[in-house]
């Protein structure tokens, strides 16, 4: 088994997680399904390989939505306090995790600024990263 090396977990505690894989991307989402969902102009996410997510506490409390019309997106979240948690991107074999869920700092900082043309008015983006109007491999569905 691998060794941990980032955790995460819920507001209330319910439901705890580990990556047991360095990430491999992050971003940082502007689009509308990921503001809804963090209730926040844009949502940070890491990515890692699908089979370093794993649940050590709690999996039961997770619930999910997924909009029938998103390619790519899917809302996870605890059902006691519903804090947004990491979820399973089968398809591409790999995990999104909010990095708003971290325990700690996982040494690793969003690479771009996607869906920006989404962006919310009241919004600022004040780095230098790369800005994509949408997202990677889809104009019209957020990537995480």
């Amino acid at each position: 088994m691998s060794n941990v090396i980032i955790t995460g977990s819920c507001l209330c505690g319910a439901v705890r997680y580990e990556l047991t894989e360095r990430p491999i991307w992050s971003h940082n989402c502007y689009c509308s399904r990921c503001r809804k969902a963090t209730g926040a102009g844009f949502a940070s996410n890491l990515f890692v390989p699908l089979g370093a997510l794993r649940y050590s506490q709690g999996e039961h409390h997770l619930r999910s939505f997924h909009p029938p019309d998103a390619e790519r997106f899917r809302h996870t979240f605890c059902n006691i306090c519903g804090s947004t948690l990491p979820y399973r991107q089968e398809a591409r074999a790999r995990a999104v995790v909010p990095m708003g869920s971290l325990d700690d700092d996982p040494g690793y900082k969003p690479q771009a600024h996607i869906f920006v043309d989404s962006m919310a008015s009241w919004v600022t983006i004040t780095d230098n990263l790369p800005q994509h109007p949408t997202g990677p491999g889809s104009g019209k569905d957020s990537t995480g």
